[in-house]
């Protein structure tokens, strides 16, 4: 019976002593997730509100820098084929610059609505609704005061694997002229292979339009004041939207083969950016939305920097996405590594739905519904070509 007694204490000292080393394990697990998140005072807006500076740090030493002003990106890095750790997206050098305007949208979540919708108005269930017009006769990104001008709630996701951010927004009902009031959730998560991931969700209590997306601006030369004309790029699309004048998708779905739209196999961006193309001029270069092929989470485009050795790749489950090669960037502000943010010194790859949308019934809808879900996911994925 002693020997049983004394079996049982054994026993329980040994659970005891492997459970609380699994338990000490998980928390120096979690200590180090924690680790790799640091907050930063980062500059106070006019209005008086304290914005805060999020950093993430991958186990590789990778870094992604967010504020709550605008859900934006200040600072993401990658290495190039030295290791050397660069910032390559375009963002401001004195914090006010984000909070008075920043008409570039640098960095920013975009919402309600990414890309334009003409006329600023739609009809939605019977009901024409105007919403804020500050792009021409058009509305844009959202409005004058979209989401990029917006307070974000962040918090670190503890029991995430990698080191990840919720941010969350509610847009009341009536908000830049949309209806229904809509609750925004966006997760920036740093994993561990180098790859930026982002994940929408949001949520409505009247039917209203979503579109939500991430408007860096990218240059992989790591250099803010050089052209990214010698970038090459990768577009996996058959098929993109022609516009008109005023940058409005005219519904027609043309094929890029045969015109300089075509990016199916690797070319330097400014290949044929300045060929006598008419859907060129009207955007001053490209700034167009492609239809990328296939359905779901899928690779859709890719960027190489011949002279850093940097490839960016672009995986999204979205139906389209916006190519804009910086063309209404006008030199009027220091880059954070010297020289003016001139024309073409940055390229965006907004993954969204397509523009004007609600206007546009041959479109995949962007209406949400009460009781539906918004959810959407993009990841943007760093590695070296040696």
């Amino acid at each position: 019976m002693k020997k049983t007694i004394m079996n049982l204490i054994i026993l329980f000292a040994v659970l005891c002593i492997f459970g609380c080393n699994k338990k000490e394990t998980n928390q120096k697990t979690q200590s180090e997730k924690m680790d790799r998140i640091s907050v930063s005072d980062y500059g106070v807006t006019a209005k008086g509100d304290s914005i805060k500076k999020y950093t993430l740090t991958n186990k590789n030493g990778m870094k992604a820098e967010v504020i709550n002003f605008g859900g934006i990106i200040t600072s993401l890095t990658a290495p190039d084929r030295e290791g050397k750790y660069e910032d390559i997206v375009l963002g401001f050098t004195k914090p006010e610059d984000y909070f008075t305007g920043n008409s570039y949208y640098f960095g920013a979540l975009i919402g309600r609505f990414g890309n334009r919708i003409a006329n600023a108005k739609f009809t939605l269930e019977g009901k024409t609704y105007n919403i804020d017009q500050n792009d021409g006769t058009n509305s844009l990104h959202g409005g004058k005061e979209g989401f990029h001008t917006k307070l974000w709630k962040i918090e670190a996701v503890r029991d995430a694997k990698f080191p990840t951010l919720k941010l969350t927004y509610t847009s009341a009902d009536g908000e830049e002229g949309y209806p229904g009031k809509l609750s925004a959730t966006v997760l920036y998560t740093l994993t561990d292979n180098n790859s930026l991931e982002i994940f929408y969700e949001a949520t409505t209590d009247k039917a209203t339009v979503v579109n939500l997306t991430q408007h860096s601006y990218f240059n992989l030369s790591g250099k803010f004041n050089k052209t990214v004309a010698d970038h090459e790029l990768q577009i996996n699309a058959d098929n993109f939207l022609p516009v008109n004048g005023s940058l409005i998708p005219t519904g027609e779905q043309k094929a890029v083969k045969g015109t300089p739209f075509d990016f199916t196999v690797l070319k330097p961006i400014g290949k044929d950016i300045n060929s006598e193309d008419d859907q060129l001029k009207k955007g001053k270069g490209y700034d167009h939305n492609w239809i990328p092929n296939g359905k779901g989470l899928r690779s859709i485009a890719k960027v190489s920097h011949p002279e850093s050795g940097r490839v960016m790749e672009v995986l999204t489950d979205e139906p389209g996405v916006q190519f804009y090669s910086g063309n209404f960037l006008d030199g009027k502000f220091d880059t954070k590594t010297g020289g003016k943010n001139e024309f073409r010194t940055g390229f965006c790859l907004e993954t969204q739905h397509f523009p004007d949308s609600p206007n546009q019934a041959s479109f995949p809808s962007t209406e949400l519904k009460p009781g539906h879900k918004y959810h959407s996911k993009t990841i943007y994925k760093f590695s070296v070509k040696k």
